[in-house]
């Protein structure tokens, strides 16, 4: 699979640029925290940063060992390579989802007691750090206000607002957020020339901005469309359910509401992706909303609709996308959405 063999090994490879220059400045400081927090919606490289942080601080070739002065993990000695084979033990990975209660987070704690065998530090990465229970987090507690010299805890969550504030108080905080569409795009990019695949920029495009700004479902649809024989610009777009999707703005500014349900019931019939659909839409209005305020000059996003029809079209799409997955028939959010706009422009 394409997300695991193109996994970041090193600081220099981390996909999220943001996260790539905060997690160089924490590695480059004098002091290395005792506890990360790890936060951001899935797929969006939180447990590979992890692993990196666990073999920068435990590499026996780079400034931590005092044998180079990079901080970059060398990935050929004993512990990288160990760690990235997960055999590391040293290094200990665990999901809290099924590994929350406060038994198993004692047991967890008794092992911070021990040295290092191989290692610098005992890492421990929690996944899914959330999910530990109220009796869990408060035997965490004492550890992570005097832990032990040579641990390092990194709580990952798709969820902060659960984690407690004693627990996130005594941690560095490293936002994820979402994975910007640049960042996916030089990642695809990555990939396909160490594949040696070529494509335009439109055809990455096109996958970042059908990814939910997530990186692994970006690498997981790129990865299908190459095992599928799926290199052309309209093929991705019929594979997506976005094939036409312009002439349907078009219709829509037009104000033909006829042509409009016609070009949805067409959609279905080709087996299109209403959920990619809206989404896609949705965008576009944001871009031509900041358009109608001077914030975005492409001609691309100019539009004959009104900042006020534009401002309603958003919200009619936004009620469509949270029934698409309670309606019978998935077309129908969509096309209530376009017969009230019309309604409300009538």
């Amino acid at each position: 699979m394409f997300y695991l063999k193109y996994r970041p090994k090193k600081i220099s490879e981390i996909d999220n640029s943001s996260v790539r220059d905060v997690l160089r400045k924490v590695l480059e400081s004098k002091n290395i925290p005792h506890a990360l927090l790890f936060t951001g919606q899935k797929g969006t490289g939180k447990t590979s940063a992890a692993r990196i942080f666990a073999k920068t601080v435990n590499c026996l070739n780079n400034k931590f060992k005092e044998s180079s002065l990079s901080i970059e993990p060398c990935n050929q000695c004993s512990n990288c390579l160990s760690i990235d084979k997960s055999t590391s033990i040293d290094v200990l990975e665990i999901d809290a989802a099924s590994n929350r209660g406060i038994e198993e987070i004692k047991n967890l704690i008794r092992k911070t007691a021990f040295l290092p065998m191989r290692a610098r530090f005992r890492v421990f990465i929690i996944d899914e750090a959330h999910m530990i229970t109220n009796e869990g987090f408060n035997a965490l507690l004492k550890t992570l206000e005097e832990p032990p010299e040579t641990a390092i805890f990194i709580l990952a969550t798709t969820n902060p607002e659960k984690i407690p504030t004693t627990i996130a108080s005594r941690c560095v905080k490293i936002n994820f957020g979402k994975a910007k569409k640049d960042d996916i795009i030089l990642m695809l990019k990555r990939i396909a020339a160490n594949e040696g695949l070529e494509f335009n920029e439109d055809f990455f495009t096109l996958i970042a901005n059908s990814s939910e700004n997530s990186f692994r479902d970006a690498t997981k649809l790129f990865e299908e469309l190459i095992i599928q024989k799926i290199t052309k610009l309209e093929e991705v777009e019929r594979f997506l359910g976005l094939k036409g999707k312009n002439n349907f703005r078009k219709l829509i500014e037009k104000n033909d509401i006829k042509a409009a349900l016609s070009w949805i019931e067409q959609f279905a019939q080709e087996g299109g992706n209403f959920k990619n659909l809206i989404e896609q839409m949705l965008d576009e209005l944001r871009l031509m909303l900041l358009a109608k305020k001077g914030l975005n000059r492409e001609n691309e996003y100019q539009t004959s609709l009104t900042t006020e029809q534009i401002v309603s079209l958003i919200k009619l799409l936004m009620e469509a996308y949270q029934n698409l997955r309670i309606s019978p028939i998935e077309s129908l959010p969509l096309e209530i959405a376009i017969v009230e706009f019309y309604n409300i422009r009538k």
